[in-house]
């Protein structure tokens, strides 16, 4: 290099930077963490429906940002530890005080368990997730099924007695005892080796492509106008298709078992092997005619006649031949 040459740029060190893409997903993971914070002040301020809006909104964020991560090639081992303590936080910790601020409190230190249980195996099962992401051997997730509630649709679940008496405006679902129930089963099926539909399994034919729209758009419309009553049904109609998962699950592995036995079967059968082919040999035809003498030779040679009865001189060789003679066959070798 001459003096007067600039020296040549260092290279630039892109271990230190990050792509903006990256925290895009990050961004709304963070996003949905403070609406589950915000759902509990609004818990303590008694403004249930606030809460519980905050805690669907958090459910909507989180069900975006893994989508997002993938789409903008952001996803990132760091991205999946934050989503796992949003979700703790968000869908175990803030719905446990809001349920248990609107009505566990009444049964004391019994009610407190009861919510700290959601929480504990809400965290349960994100743990339970987390080992499990370098498993192979997850029959579940290879069926396209999950095993077990996913943590928000399980808050949702433990929140579904507040969207039944906002709708209703009864005060059965505010029972302490009836909700401690819910809350308590709704734990329980969380950490549990149920199988439970994923939106992977879900297949449409083509034809109900315009009915299925159609009725995208008026749960859209009924989200809007009708939300607690919504809320209700669709709470009630998952918790009915947890039996009705189990019982596909089951069908599903009865017939693979049956298929290999069918293929093992079939694997381990001898195979038959196939009989020797012995020529056949037809037998001659049986006929009345006696068989031919092999050669001339061994016919046996004519008396000789006496001398008196030998023919003429001129007589035929036909003629000299005795009766019998006339009778064998010609040779196969000697014209007939």
């Amino acid at each position: 290099m001459s003096a007067g040459e600039p020296p040549p740029a260092a290279p630039s060190d892109r271990s230190h930077t990050l792509p903006l893409r990256a925290l895009v997903p990050n961004a709304i993971t963070v996003l949905a963490l403070c609406f589950g914070l915000t759902a509990v002040r609004h818990a303590m301020l008694d403004n249930w429906e606030k809460a519980v809006g905050a805690i669907i909104i958090a459910g909507v964020l989180d069900g975006l940002d893994g989508r997002i991560a993938r789409l903008l090639k952001g996803a990132s081992r760091f991205g999946a530890e934050l989503d796992s303590l949003s979700d703790v936080i968000a869908f175990g910790v803030a719905p446990a005080i809001i349920i248990y601020q609107w009505s566990l409190h009444e049964l004391g230190g019994v009610g407190w368990v009861v919510a700290l249980s959601h929480a504990v195996c809400c965290a349960l099962r994100l743990a339970r997730f987390n080992a499990n992401l370098d498993v192979d051997n997850q029959p579940h997730k290879s069926a396209g099924y999950l095993t077990g509630v996913p943590s928000p649709v399980a808050a949702g679940l433990t929140l579904s007695p507040i969207f039944f008496d906002l709708w209703l405006e009864t005060e059965f679902f505010r029972t302490p005892i009836i909700t401690a129930i819910i809350v308590a089963a709704t734990a329980a099926v969380m950490v549990s080796n149920l199988p439970t539909y994923s939106w992977k399994l879900m297949r449409l034919r083509r034809d109900l492509r315009l009915p299925a729209l159609l009725g995208i758009g008026l749960f859209a419309a009924s989200l809007f106008t009708a939300p607690w009553g919504t809320l209700s049904l669709l709470s009630l109609a998952y918790a009915a298709s947890i039996p009705m998962s189990y019982n596909s699950y089951q069908r599903m592995r009865l017939q693979q078992r049956q298929a290999a036995t069918a293929t093992g079967a079939t694997a381990g059968a001898p195979t038959a092997t196939p009989p020797a082919v012995v020529p056949t040999v037809t037998p001659p035809a049986a006929t009345d005619e006696p068989a031919a003498p092999a050669a001339a030779d061994a016919m046996p040679a004519a008396p000789a006649a006496p001398a008196s009865d030998a023919p003429a001189a001129g007589a035929s060789a036909q003629d000299a031949a005795p009766d019998d003679a006339q009778q064998l066959p010609p040779r196969g070798d000697e014209p007939a």
